[in-house]
């Protein structure tokens, strides 16, 4: 029997329902649970935290949210071992919360991703990220290959890995690096970072692989229809392009 997959529903949430049938369609036994019944979320098994302006991103993007009462449910899940997923937004709250990298303590972040660079604006781009870590270093990615090559769009305003230089260099050290922005081809430069990001991160995972936060959205490249070569054919409804990463989540979920 799968085991459950709670989508997160925070006041400002607005990538619920791509999320939610994305991981419906790669296998998993996901539901959304509002934020007015957070009291249900220990009943479920793994948590993704979708995109979106959870609170409108006021103070910082994420910052409110980290401190939402659902949060304490994810926390404690985190703690005991359940997977954790956040995408865009979701990534945002989960490094607010202290959940990732997991260097400090419960919601003191000790990173952020925050204001784009090298102008601060909003971006909406298509980008490709690839496996940094070895799979098996986490079971959110144990069902992807050596370097696998994800696609996805960058959709944010703050989404630049920022920490002070010690720090960072400890998120390198500590493999907390899980996926990095690079070109179709699979090679890594500058170029390929929409952001700035430091590291070239475009998702970082907590020490005990069970937590990733990851800026782009595989789910808006998840379906054969966002492919241009594949419209008007067969099987235009199947999962492709990004669901190999929630395929590889709903896998790690359900082992």
């Amino acid at each position: 029997m799968s085991k459950r997959i709670a989508v997160l529903v925070f006041p400002g949430t607005n990538s619920e329902e791509e999320t939610l049938r994305l991981l419906r369609d790669c296998g998993g036994d996901a539901h959304l649970v509002h934020w007015s019944r957070a009291k249900l979320l220990p009943q479920f098994d793994a948590y993704v935290l979708p995109g979106g302006f959870a609170y409108e991103d006021r103070i910082r993007a994420g910052a409110i949210a980290a401190h939402d009462e659902m949060m304490d449910a994810v926390i404690d899940g985190a703690q005991a071992g359940k997977l954790v997923l956040g995408v865009c937004n979701g990534a945002q709250i989960l490094l607010e919360a202290g959940l990732v990298p997991g260097t400090g303590t419960v919601r003191r972040p000790t990173a952020a991703f925050t204001r784009n660079g090298p102008v601060p604006h909003f971006i909406c781009r298509h980008v490709w990220v690839k496996l940094a870590i070895e799979p098996k270093r986490s079971p959110i990615t144990a069902g992807l290959k050596d370097g696998e090559l994800i696609p996805a769009w960058a959709a944010h305003g703050e989404g630049r890995l920022a920490a002070d230089e010690a720090h960072l260099a400890q998120i390198e050290r500590g493999g907390h690096v899980a996926f990095v922005y690079a070109h179709r081809d699979g090679s890594v430069d500058a170029s390929a970072i929409p952001n700035q990001s430091a590291l070239g991160a475009a998702a970082l995972v907590n020490a005990q692989g069970n937590v990733l936060a990851i800026m782009p959205h595989p789910e808006r490249d998840g379906w054969a229809f966002n492919h241009p070569d594949r419209r008007g054919r067969a099987g235009i409804l199947e999962p492709s392009g990004g669901a190999l990463f929630f395929r590889s989540f709903v896998m790690g979920v359900n082992r």
